[in-house]
């Protein structure tokens, strides 16, 4: 039987592990075919490490393992170029792209760190103008009804999260970043609106991945323990991220980000676009007006 996406190509970004490695084995074993895109290094500012090469190869395998093929190529989505090249490979030899999911992020907070406004410019660059660098590169090789699918976040519309003085100007460059690819998604979704392509945004709650499992997530949730000059852990932590969601969870995991962006690849969604769509266990309902609101 053949799967929702048989015979399509997709191209993703931030592959290597988290919600990017989950697209990439989701849309794989509904029979897509993968160019995987990673920067494989770490960026100063971001206080948990980024990806690794052996993390892409990792998602190379596991892509593999489907039966679907596979070009895993190591880019900066801060650099348009590298993201052409990484086209190009990827057109060579798997000759089309269908899909493309702008997911690469980082949420460089300041916890425990210097407040250093570069912070807020490794966030915009990565978090917006990779996005618009990745759709940029790909729109010229994508056919007529095409899905781009960008990663948001609930954090661009619940105030008082990513934006908390506490994050220092990294959370506060993620928060903006994920407010104004919104307004890009709306605006994007009209301008290839007669070509049938398709331009949403999924936009997840607390996400099981390195951008919240990371020391200064933990300090943040927990700040009478960083006071006492204690480190907070993942299980000190797990309890305040429950409280965020309606739902009775502490995150959601990538599975259920690819889940959604499955359906928006897949011809079943061949009329919606321009759309936010949360996968946030109720947070936004709950918190309006931002915690504590």
């Amino acid at each position: 039987m053949a799967g929702r996406l048989e015979g399509k190509v997709a191209f993703i970004t931030g592959a290597a592990r988290g919600q990017g490695r989950a697209h990439a084995i989701a849309m794989a074993k509904e029979g897509a075919d993968i160019i995987a895109v990673d920067i494989c290094r770490d960026i100063p500012s971001n206080p948990y490490p980024l990806a690794t090469p052996d993390d892409l190869s990792e998602t190379e395998r596991s892509v593999k393992e489907t039966g679907r093929r596979v070009v895993a190529k190591i880019a900066d989505v801060r650099e348009r170029h590298e993201l052409r090249e990484a086209v190009e490979a990827g057109l060579a030899d798997l000759g089309k792209i269908d899909i493309v999911l702008a997911n690469a992020g980082i949420l460089p907070m300041a916890m425990s760190r210097p407040h250093d406004a570069m912070s807020f410019v490794d966030a915009s660059d990565v978090d917006l103008l990779g996005v618009m660098n990745t759709v940029a590169a790909t729109i010229p090789h994508l056919p007529n009804g095409s899905s781009i699918i960008i990663t948001g976040s609930t954090a661009g519309m619940i105030r008082g999260t990513t934006d908390n003085p506490n994050m220092g100007p990294g959370g506060r460059g993620y928060g903006w970043s994920k407010r104004v690819l919104m307004e890009y998604v709306e605006e994007m979704s009209m301008a290839l609106a007669e070509r049938m392509i398709r331009v949403n945004a999924i936009h997840p709650t607390n996400c099981n991945t390195h951008l919240l499992q990371n020391d200064g997530m933990y300090s943040m949730f927990r700040p009478d323990l960083t006071q006492a000059g204690k480190q907070a852990t993942r299980e000190d932590a797990e309890p305040l991220f429950t409280i965020f969601q309606a739902m009775p969870i502490p995150y959601i995991e990538p599975e259920d980000m690819a889940n959604l962006a499955v359906f928006l690849a897949s011809a079943e969604s061949r009329y919606i676009t321009g759309q936010q769509i949360r996968v946030d266990g109720g947070s936004l309902l709950k918190w309006p007006n931002g915690p504590g609101g």
